[in-house]
């Protein structure tokens, strides 16, 4: 069960660079990486580096949930691969991001590999999805201000 995958897209309509380094942006990852409603990420850093490390705290109610990584592959624009640790991961999760320059903005794939469940690859792949939407709504919402 350990090669579970989860595949989302979305389309923004902002270039592939803005949405690229608002990945690598801790206060940007603060306002998006936000799974479910109620949520919030009281603290998020990152090293954007290959072999820089980044920590995302998810915040339900009075639960924290930590989430780190380590940056393997920074093709700025194009490609982002990091590794996933979370309560809810198993050992070498990984997260790929592609970047894809279409007319009008830019087509994100995003690729998480291994959950030690269905049930678990399911809820990512809902969480990835609300993430990728609310970063869609904070970046569209930036650049019409």
């Amino acid at each position: 069960m350990s090669e579970l995958t989860v595949v989302v897209s979305r389309r923004f309509s902002v270039t592939a660079a803005r949405v690229f380094e608002a990945w690598l942006d801790p206060d940007m990852l603060a306002k998006f990486m936000i799974p479910g409603p109620d949520m919030s990420v009281p603290k998020a850093t990152a090293d954007p580096r290959v072999g820089g490390e980044f920590e995302i705290i998810m915040q339900a109610g009075d639960q924290q949930i930590p989430h780190r990584g380590i940056y393997k592959e920074i093709n700025r624009h194009s490609r982002l691969v990091f590794t996933w640790d979370s309560p809810f991961s198993t050992a070498d999760s990984t997260v790929t991001l592609d970047f894809e320059e279409v007319a009008g903005g830019t087509e994100l794939t995003l690729t998480h590999v291994k959950f030690p469940s269905e049930e678990s690859r399911d809820n990512h792949r809902a969480g990835w999805g609300k993430i990728l939407e609310t970063m869609d709504h904070g970046l569209s919402e930036a650049s019409a201000g």
